[in-house]
């Protein structure tokens, strides 16, 4: 289980993002985006996610990176295929990792989510040490902002539909909601 400590998770590896903005105290945490991510598309394991969250992206080591290298963009956390927790971003401020979104009304989702990125595909299946990993955090999160509930736990295609697909067909929610709910057991 993992420890959360002026918002940081005490036994993560931490790099510390620029991209982020500090958290309006009229926005209280009350959603959780789930969203993934390989780079190069399709190429798991390097240091490019941690670059890209760093902007520190190459653009020279492949052609993609020429598109994405200057974006600021940050999570608050990456969930490796291994299940390693790196964060990025302080939970108690906001992570550039939503984009133009809407939830229940609301727009601008990074004012009041914490965003997670799983590294991997829409179509490649998740690891079981991703979920449980996500599920341990999860549940350490929510313990630290009650307004995080099943209702308020998305994909990023739910909040930015027709522009965003992640996390994808391969990401089991069923399986997901199930290991949250045996923790409680």
């Amino acid at each position: 289980m993992y420890t959360i400590k002026n918002g940081w998770l005490v036994d993560a590896e931490i790099h510390k993002s620029p991209h982020f903005t500090e958290r309006d105290k009229e926005h209280d945490v009350s959603l959780l985006v789930v969203h993934n991510i390989s780079l190069p598309p399709g190429q798991f394991g390097g240091p490019y996610i941690t670059d890209l969250f760093l902007g520190n992206l190459d653009k020279a080591v492949d052609p993609f990176f020429e598109e994405i290298y200057q974006l600021e963009v940050s999570a608050h956390c990456l969930i490796r295929r291994d299940g390693k927790v790196i964060q990025y971003v302080s939970f108690d401020n906001k992570a550039w990792h939503a984009g133009v979104s809407n939830f229940n009304g609301r727009e601008r989702c990074n004012d009041f989510s914490i965003g997670i990125e799983l590294e991997g595909t829409d179509t490649t299946p998740y690891t079981e040490e991703q979920y449980n990993s996500l599920v341990c955090l999860v549940k350490k999160l929510q313990e630290s902002y009650p307004l995080i509930t099943h209702n308020t736990m998305v994909g990023h295609c739910d909040i930015a539909p027709g522009r965003k697909t992640d996390p994808g067909e391969a990401f089991d929610w069923p399986k997901f909601y199930h290991l949250l709910a045996s923790i409680d057991e």
